[in-house]
């Protein structure tokens, strides 16, 4: 017997109404604030992730599904979305349609990891950019955008960690710092951060290892190095946070796990996911474009886990149910070929509706239209048909009365309705 790949998922009835439910808010919320959608194919060309994540991170020299296809050019299933909405920006000239541009993306990744709770080889992301924003303004919209889309999908005890990894022109000075203070303590340092303390400095501060750790409480700051231009960049977003009763917390050692962020990192975290907290993480890349072939544009993003927000907000979402609006039992073989054309006519008016397909008892299938929380059962048999009418019963209240055929469809509207 097959099976589904380890790190991955099936999702179905009930589950998938979360889902549902999920992308639903989702899509309202981001109309709400003007985003529109992108959709980007599941595979790009290698070393579009190399070259803008950058080869030093785990996701590149670790997790990467990469392939040779056979014209032999190595592809890879994205592990993350910022690049290849790039590439789709540079490619489509989007910028010369509109100074700004705000998307939205509602997709599956792939990283090879060790799957945990929350956490899977196949997962899911809810993400959000917008180019041509030099400003801070953008980043506070972003902030505030996730906020308000975690709020409204049932996150619960939310803490927002924000910082600045500076930029090209301040963090080289801050990087020879950090390796100046890490140097004496090399040998101590798991065997992760001494390859970082080589080819990515900047990661030992990601580290949640405990050999680390007490190394890295007293390492030096990047935001005592930012130059002016990244330190009033940051001042002007906490005061723009501020204003609008965002609360934060500065985490000097927030440097977010890509090489493309300059400027802005933030991470948000809930506390009902346990030690594995993160749910929504992003920042500013104002050299991703140029750095991908493209005319320099400044650009912010951020992406939330889908699994992540589920777990998160399971203890605290209503019961999701199968509904129905009405479920039609017609008794007879016969007499369900004939009046089939009534079944069809109640779905075009966006009605949803069932009929059973095993012709099973009345009783069983009363049955079966209270197992999906039914609005309705109608009832025809052959008696009622010669009498041009049908039984509708209230399956909230009991209540059960007669229909004429001839007009019945547009009373049950009314009935639905109300």
């Amino acid at each position: 017997m097959f099976k589904s790949i380890r790190g991955t998922k099936d999702i179905f009835i009930p589950e998938i109404l979360r889902w549902q439910k999920l992308e639903e808010t989702t899509r309202q919320v981001m109309k709400n604030y003007n985003f529109f959608e992108i959709r980007t194919p599941i595979f790009e060309e290698t070393g579009l992730f190399a070259r803008g994540i950058g080869n030093e991170t785990d996701i590149v020299s670790k997790e990467m599904y990469s392939f040779y296809d056979k014209g032999n050019v190595s592809l890879t299933l994205k592990p993350e979305m910022t690049a290849p909405v790039v590439r789709a920006f540079i490619q489509h000239n989007l910028g010369e349609f509109r100074p700004i541009n705000k998307f939205y993306y509602i997709s599956p990744m792939f990283r090879q990891e060790r799957p945990q709770a929350g956490r899977l080889r196949q997962f899911h992301q809810i993400g959000a950019e917008i180019f041509g924003v030099e400003n801070y303004f953008a980043d506070g919209e972003l902030i505030i955008l996730a906020f308000d889309l975690l709020k409204q999908l049932n996150v619960k005890n939310i803490k927002l960690d924000l910082s600045s990894v500076g930029c090209e022109n301040c963090r080289p000075a801050y990087i020879k710092k950090l390796v100046d203070y890490f140097k004496p303590f090399e040998k101590e340092l798991s065997k992760e951060s001494q390859v970082r303390l080589k080819k990515n400095p900047l990661r030992i501060l990601d580290s949640k290892d405990e050999q680390d750790l007490k190394y890295k409480k007293e390492a030096p700051k990047l935001l005592e190095f930012l130059c002016n231009e990244c330190k009033s960049h940051y001042e002007g977003l906490k005061d723009f946070l501020l204003l609008n009763s965002i609360e934060f917390y500065e985490n000097p050692f927030l440097v977010r796990g890509l090489d493309y962020y300059t400027k802005t990192a933030f991470e948000f975290t809930s506390s009902d996911l346990g030690s594995q907290d993160a749910i929504c993480g992003g920042g500013r890349y104002d050299l991703l474009v140029e750095q991908l072939g493209g005319k320099p544009t400044p650009g912010v993003g951020w992406a939330c886990g889908i699994e992540r927000i589920l777990l998160a907000s399971q203890k605290f979402d209503e019961e999701t149910k199968i509904e129905l609006d009405v479920f039609f039992i017609v008794l007879g073989q016969e007499l369900k070929k004939k009046t089939y054309s009534y079944i069809s006519e109640i779905r075009k008016q966006d009605i949803s509706c069932e009929v059973d397909l095993l012709e099973r008892s009345l009783k069983s299938q009363l049955r079966e239209a209270n197992r999906m929380n039914a609005k309705f059962a109608l009832i025809l048999g052959e008696d009622e048909f010669t009498k041009g009418i049908v039984l509708c019963k209230n399956l909230i209240n009991g209540e059960q009365f007669e229909l004429k055929l001839e007009n019945f469809i547009s009373r049950l509207k009314e009935l639905i309705k109300t």
